[in-house]
């Protein structure tokens, strides 16, 4: 009965994403791995008794998030801090196993001062919970902390800027797997100029060669971009369901 509930919760999750249900159940469960799926990256490394070293102050250090996310909220490295409302850093889990990480806050995001909020929220919220998890339970943050005017893309010495900021979040989160969601966030953190529907179903790995971190990193669509081409979601389906192979092989 227990088994039956969850697939049922499991399916009304993907209908809100307007998944068809039928994809994933001709061999397994909705949200449930293929046993044939190649594991992934081994788990990273444990985590580190110091705080990542920051852009801010060069030499500066921090023990935890929320050290670090009083000294993002006074940065201005770079322009984008001008014309910010508040900085948006980061929310949920500070000991996630999972991390989603995206591009830039938007006009909400930037007057709410959390990350993907809105309609694009919501759909995160359904997929991670088609796979099982909860917004509570991730941990979420962008690229970079401050919204680019009229929500442009983030200039690469915005990013460099902020850069530090995400390495010290995820050294202090170390999260098992992460997620890329968007062109930005996905060719920032894999270092690469491929278009995302290419990057999207190949293998990558996060690396800190400081902290000695290696962490499987999955790219997927952007959900405000899901919202605009909803044929495009059952191709989002297939990487949040590697992104549960891989947090299932690192139990």
């Amino acid at each position: 009965m227990a088994e039956q509930a969850d697939r049922a919760r499991r399916e009304s999750y993907l209908q809100a994403m307007q998944v068809d249900v039928w994809l994933a159940r001709d061999r397994h469960a909705p949200g449930l791995p293929d046993s044939t799926a190649d594991a992934g990256p081994a788990a990273p490394a444990a985590r580190p008794s110091h705080g990542a070293r920051s852009a801010h102050g060069g030499e500066r250090e921090f023990a935890s998030l929320e050290a670090l996310g009083a000294a993002v909220a006074d940065c201005h490295l770079c322009a984008l801090a001008d014309g910010r409302t508040q900085t948006v850093f980061g929310t949920g889990d500070p000991g996630a196993r999972c991390m989603i990480i995206g591009e830039a806050p938007g006009a909400e995001e930037d007057r709410r001062g959390e990350p993907f909020v809105g309609r694009a929220g919501q759909l995160l919220n359904a997929m991670l919970r088609a796979i099982g998890l909860t917004r509570e339970g991730v941990y979420i943050a962008n690229i970079v902390k401050c919204r680019p005017p009229k929500n442009r893309d983030p200039k690469p010495e915005e990013m460099v800027a902020c850069a530090p900021y995400l390495r010290c979040q995820i050294a202090l989160v170390q999260p098992r797997v992460i997620v890329a969601v968007g062109r930005v966030a996905a060719q920032h953190l894999v270092g690469s100029t491929v278009p995302i529907g290419r990057m999207r179903g190949q293998s990558y790995v996060y690396e800190n060669a400081e902290e000695g971190t290696r962490i499987p990193l999955v790219v997927t669509y952007h959900p405000a971009y899901l919202l605009r081409s909803p044929l495009e979601k059952r191709k989002a389906w297939q990487d949040l369901k590697r992104v549960r192979e891989l947090l299932e092989a690192c139990e």
